[in-house]
C-alpha cells in the first residue's frame, strides 16, 4: 500500500457527525445513541472545530444513583449545554496526514478517535475502527502476494 492509500482522508467517517457548542447535553446524549457513536466533534456557526464531546464526558455529569430513563437524569442533562463538559482545543489530525500518524497521536494522547479539519473546518472523523479496516486491508494484501 503506497502513502496515498494510507491518508486519512481515505479511511475516516465523512462528512462528520458534529454538534455546536450551545447544544443541550440531552440532545447531545440522543443523538449519540440514536446514532451509535461515541464521540461528537465539537463546531462554531461555522463549522470550526471548538471541541469533543465524548459519551463518557456526559456519563461523568449524571450522578451514578440516577437511571438513565430518570426524568431527573432528562433534566439535568437539558439544562447542561455541550461547551460546559466538553474537551476545549482537542487535538486533531488533516485528511492529507497518513493513518499512521493518526495512530500515533491516538497512543499519544489515549484516545480512542480524531476529529479530521481541514483549514479548522470539520470534515470527518477517524478512529480506531476506522485504523483496524486499514491492518485488515493490509494483512489480507499481505496474504495474497
Amino acid at each position: 500500500m503506497n502513502r496515498h492509500e494510507s491518508e486519512v482522508r481515505h479511511w475516516m467517517t465523512a462528512p462528520a457527525v458534529t454538534v455546536q457548542a450551545q447544544t443541550s447535553l440531552l440532545d447531545a446524549y440522543n443523538y449519540m445513541t440514536e446514532n451509535d457513536i461515541r464521540r461528537l466533534p465539537v463546531t462554531d456557526k461555522d463549522g470550526f472545530l471548538v471541541g469533543i464531546l465524548t459519551m463518557s464526558d456526559i456519563l461523568r455529569t449524571v450522578p451514578s444513583f440516577f437511571q438513565n430513563e430518570d426524568l431527573a437524569t432528562d433534566l439535568l442533562l437539558q439544562d447542561q449545554k455541550v461547551n460546559q463538559v466538553m474537551t476545549a482545543d482537542p487535538i486533531s489530525i488533516e485528511p492529507d496526514d497518513t493513518v499512521q500518524d493518526a495512530a500515533e497521536a491516538m497512543l499519544e494522547y489515549q484516545v480512542s478517535g480524531l476529529p479530521v479539519t481541514s483549514e479548522g473546518r470539520v470534515v470527518g472523523v477517524i478512529t480506531e475502527s476506522d485504523i483496524f479496516r486499514l491492518v485488515v486491508k493490509s494483512w489480507g494484501e499481505l496474504v495474497t502476494e
